[in-house]
């Protein structure tokens, strides 16, 4: 979930107001005419006299900002990384559940050896837990009775799937007593969910 601002954006001959977009790894823009530049392909980025400059093989696309030109430019230019946007510190007790990639788990291994595959350990800090479909749902009454205080349960989900839909994972963990409070773009094709116990029942 990025961050939103209505401004006037310039590409090329075109000039639109309408609502730009800056999300995990690109920057969107929906108005009379539509962007959507991956970090990847910024060639130059620049933030002058409250414009975000960004420069593409296919043009210069200049966001009218204000002072939020430079706070995007830090984002654009010094992105978080996926581990760093989840919160897991080093050292951190993590539990992985379900087929959750490959990178991810050298990620985690690299910051800490208390990880447990396939169940949820008592006083961990994260709990990862794959969701595919809906009927992976059924496991989660049982992962939340392990979870303690501040623990964070991330469901990690397909993007942009009829079958499982960000809607549905909200109501499943209301169901089961939890609270929503961040959501983070996993990868390319895959969104995670933040659920904790609330305040009042810890």
């Amino acid at each position: 979930m990025g961050k939103e601002i209505i401004c006037k954006v310039r590409f090329g001959k075109q000039e639109s107001q309408g609502k730009a977009l800056l999300e995990t790894g690109e920057v969107l823009f929906r108005g009379d005419f539509r962007l959507k530049i991956p970090f990847s392909t910024i060639t130059s980025a620049k933030a002058v006299d409250g414009e975000l400059r960004l420069r593409t093989a296919e043009g210069l696309a200049a966001f009218q900002i204000g002072a939020a030109a430079g706070k995007w430019l830090e984002k654009i230019l010094h992105p978080k990384s996926r581990i760093e946007k989840l919160g897991v510190k080093a050292g951190a007790k993590v539990s992985l559940l379900g087929e959750l990639e490959a990178d991810f788990l050298r990620e985690v291994l690299a910051l800490t050896k208390s990880v447990a595959k396939g169940k949820a350990a008592p006083d961990c800090e994260h709990i990862f837990f794959a969701a595919d479909s809906k009927a992976d749902f059924s496991a989660l009454p049982k992962v939340t009775k392990s979870m303690s205080g501040p623990t964070a349960l991330w469901i990690v989900y397909p993007k942009g799937q009829k079958h499982i839909t960000e809607n549905d994972v909200l109501a499943v963990g209301r169901k089961i007593g939890l609270k929503d409070v961040k959501v983070v773009g996993f990868s390319t094709t895959h969104t995670a969910l933040k659920f904790v116990i609330p305040l009042v029942n810890r």
